[in-house]
């Protein structure tokens, strides 16, 4: 997981490139977007929290995090002692840990933890109190916020293809989807689904409301074409109108996004163009809780998922379109393609780690 020094004759062609493209930049006419406001967001991660993780964010400079999953079956660590612990001990190594997932994964609704929400099952009340519980000993335990999935189908995707020098890019083509065995929810119409998310946010928005919890939901990973859906299932929060829907239902400063850029992409017939109206629809609302930064190549129904540098959306242009609207949280690499002999992703993830931090450098000198 560890990764290789660079030699010394490496970084310096490196630095001197580096200075030379942030002394045209300065020479540019006109100002970048977002020059004259500061920095407010920060380099973070949601990579686990086991010691030799967070000795590895500190030593990158990733201060702030999101904590792996926390079992629902492991009643100990939801307990206020139990994520009291969690919090210092991340404190211990001098990080922060601003965000923790709910037991409501992106998975397939099957899999799920607590099936019965999104599953409109008997103990769905049950289960609902169950989660405004573990909003209330987060707010004890003095953490800020959650992530949440409002999932049925889980993260639908093709096989992985190859992207640059041999990487496998997970690949998304709507058209090549398999279809052949409905959902065990069947058929989850728009109505249907709207019904069961504003359920759910007509119970927990109150509490989070009441203990000053953020709630951040991710988007539906990929949308599907409206209308059509996937195995018997539309994907309400898989377009931007959903979305709009989705964080006016019970207006409050403590219910909005998880926003994965990555998935908003896939949204976008043309993402690099449209991604920043729709930052800044739900920046300038503080709807933003959380950035899973990620880029793809290709659009809306056909797409895979890059290393930062390599997919169609410009990454420097976005960070300053977060900086334009006053972005307060994190930027987390997730998804990153998977490289031959990178166990566990480690090695991809530090590079995008690395990506981030020198973005976010740039962007921070312009003022």
């Amino acid at each position: 997981m560890l990764l290789k020094v660079m030699r010394r004759r490496d970084v310096f062609p490196l630095a001197a490139g580096l200075a030379a493209g942030q002394t045209a930049m300065a020479q540019a006419p006109g100002r970048p977007r977002g020059a004259g406001k500061k920095v407010l967001m920060k380099i973070g991660t949601q990579n686990g929290h086991t010691d030799a993780m967070l000795k590895l964010f500190a030593a990158f400079g990733v201060n702030n995090i999101c904590s792996g999953a926390l079992p629902i079956a492991n009643k100990e660590l939801w307990t206020v002692e139990g994520l009291t612990k969690l919090k210092e001990r991340v404190t211990s190594f001098g990080l922060s840990l601003d965000i923790i997932p709910l037991p409501l994964a992106s998975s397939l609704l099957e899999k799920s933890e607590l099936p019965s929400i999104m599953g409109a099952l008997p103990e769905r009340d049950k289960d609902i109190d169950l989660i405004c519980q573990l909003i209330k000993n987060t707010a004890a335990a003095g953490i800020p916020c959650v992530k949440y999935n409002m999932s049925i189908l889980g993260v639908v995707r093709n096989p992985p293809t190859k992207g640059r020098g041999g990487a496998m890019y997970s690949t998304w083509d709507y058209a090549k989807g398999d279809q052949s065995k409905p959902s065990i929810a069947g058929k989850v119409t728009d109505d249907i689904y709207w019904e069961r998310i504003t359920y759910f946010l007509d119970r927990v928005v109150p509490v989070a409301n009441e203990y000053k919890v953020k709630i951040a939901c991710h988007p539906h990973d990929p949308g599907m074409p409206r209308g059509k859906g996937f195995r018997g299932v539309e994907t309400v929060l898989g377009n931007v109108e959903g979305l709009k829907k989705f964080v006016a239902i019970r207006e409050s400063k403590y219910h909005g996004l998880n926003f994965c850029q990555g998935t908003v992409s896939e949204m976008l017939e043309d993402p690099n163009k449209e991604i920043h109206d729709v930052i800044r629809y739900f920046g300038s609302r503080k709807k933003i809780f959380n950035v899973h930064f990620r880029n793809i190549e290709g659009k809306f129904g056909k797409f895979r998922e890059t290393f930062p540098d390599n997919g169609d959306v410009n990454f420097l242009e976005v960070i300053r379109t977060y900086k334009e609207v006053e972005y307060d949280g994190m930027l987390m690499p997730d998804h990153v393609p998977k490289i031959e002999g990178d166990a566990g992703g480690g090695q991809a993830f530090a590079y995008c780690f690395g990506y981030i931090q020198a973005l976010l450098q740039m962007v921070r000198q312009e003022g």
